[in-house]
């Protein structure tokens, strides 16, 4: 087990239904990274939010899963991000989650966004994936995730919450307010890695990712409207000193969703 994570959140703005140029534009910020224990990317990465266009997901094989695994090996660190993926007919907002090894872990989204009619176009995915790194729990979920918080709670005890996402200027004091709650509440490192840019529809995006303690202590924010590639290292040690100290998750009601 390591004591210690280096994590790297890229926050950029995405080219428009252009999977090629989304996989280009993510090469060259990668490559500058010299070191991380993960990267992590934000949600449909490699088309921008796009639902109605989901003539445009791939499966498993194709060409962006088949590019994680090509940087998870180069790079020797998991990677993890967002995109449609067709499966027995039906498309899902994926998370997939590469291990250095090549091992593939996936989250389909859970909570579809119905302001934009997502769920006419995605289907809705079921449980969720707490996956393992250097002996680190995590969970890493997707953008509308964020707002419920029975479904991101911390019952199976993980150390680090993620959340990928494209959430909108109009709607950052949201973002900024419920990813430090759920730092608090869980008593873990949360992570938000957000866009930039405009999207297709006219949609201003201005970053705000982020990374909270346990204690919900904003220790990384990047900078509004600016494309960054940020590091940030966490700490087991200083996770479970902070759970000593205040163990409140000893407290937490007993129950499971149905």
């Amino acid at each position: 087990m390591k004591n210690s994570l280096n994590i790297t959140l890229i926050q950029t703005s995405l080219f428009w239904e252009d999977i090629e140029k989304n996989i280009f534009h993510f090469k060259k910020l990668i490559s500058d990274i010299s070191e991380s224990d993960l990267i992590l990317l934000p949600e449909m990465f490699n088309t921008s939010f796009c639902p109605k266009s989901n003539h445009l997901a791939e499966t498993m094989e194709g060409e962006t899963v088949s590019w994680m695994k090509e940087i998870s090996k180069q790079r020797n660190c998991a990677i993890a991000g967002t995109l449609m993926i067709k499966e027995e007919e039906k498309v899902y907002n994926r998370l997939v989650w590469v291990t250095k090894e090549g091992k593939i872990f996936t989250y389909d989204k859970h909570h579809l966004f119905s302001l934009i009619k997502e769920e006419r176009h995605i289907a809705k995915g079921k449980g969720r994936l707490i996956v393992e790194l250097e002996g680190w729990k995590i969970c890493p979920l997707i953008c509308y995730d964020l707002r419920f918080p029975v479904f991101s709670r911390n019952n199976v005890d993980y150390d680090l919450l993620i959340y990928l996402a494209n959430w909108p200027i109009k709607r950052i004091d949201a973002w900024d307010t419920l990813l430090k709650a759920r730092s608090i509440e869980n008593q873990c490192y949360t992570i938000g890695v957000n866009r930039v840019g405009e999207d297709g529809n006219g949609i201003p995006f201005n970053g705000h990712s982020k990374v909270f303690d346990a204690f919900g202590k904003e220790l990384l924010s990047a900078k509004e409207n600016m494309e960054e590639v940020l590091q940030i290292k966490i700490r087991l040690d200083d996770l479970k000193l902070k759970r000593r100290q205040m163990n409140f998750l000893q407290d937490r009601d007993d129950f499971t969703l149905q």
